[in-house]
């Protein structure tokens, strides 16, 4: 005969050992880096090629020109962090997400400007390899704090279920999801 018919109850299944939650947690972080990756570098192109396209055909100045750069590279970022980097991450509120993601994005906005401006109007590096430069070294540091902020405020996880292994082990007096479901009935009849 099959386990499964014998009647004896087999003990439950211990839960994973640390190093393969941690390896868990890492690989989903890796993942997540990725995905932002992917999605923030082609935002870094459509910011530079925005930028450089505006100087050119503009007489706007540098740090006005990269305004508008990053805000449409904020706009593309956005679309690609919603649908494909935090497509998993929790839709309820998109209202507060949108103005999350937004006041963020304005710090992000002031430091990646605020080092081309340094640069530009404080040490006078203004030639166009310079702007570029300075534009990118600013999109990098902006990409640490934007990275940090939209994990952590923005795309937040859903909460965490936790798997039942079987349904015997789940209605056992002695699991303490049972214990409480079980004296929550008591005191709800009462």
């Amino acid at each position: 005969m099959g386990q499964g018919s014998s009647g004896a109850h087999s003990a439950p299944s211990a839960p994973p050992a640390p190093r393969a939650g941690m390896r868990e947690r890492i690989g989903r972080l890796v993942r997540e880096v990725a995905k932002f990756g992917a999605v923030g570098g082609a935002g870094v192109l459509v910011n530079l090629l925005v930028f450089n396209l505006v100087r050119r055909t503009t007489d706007l100045q540098v740090v006005r020109a990269s305004i508008i750069a990053t805000i449409v590279a904020i706009v593309f970022n956005y679309v690609g962090f919603r649908y494909f980097t935090y497509r998993d991450r929790d839709k309820s509120g998109q209202t507060r997400e949108m103005s999350l993601f937004l006041l963020f994005s304005a710090v992000g906005l002031v430091i990646e400007n605020g080092v081309l401006y340094t640069a530009t109007y404080g040490f006078g590096w203004d030639s166009p390899l310079q702007s570029n430069i300075f534009k990118f070294l600013g999109i990098g540091i902006g990409t640490l704090f934007r990275f940090w902020s939209y994990r952590s405020w923005v795309f937040r996880t859903l909460p965490a279920r936790e798997p039942v292994t079987r349904a015997e082990t789940f209605l056992e007096p002695e699991h303490p999801a049972a214990v409480t479901r079980a004296n929550g009935a008591s005191a709800v009849r009462r």
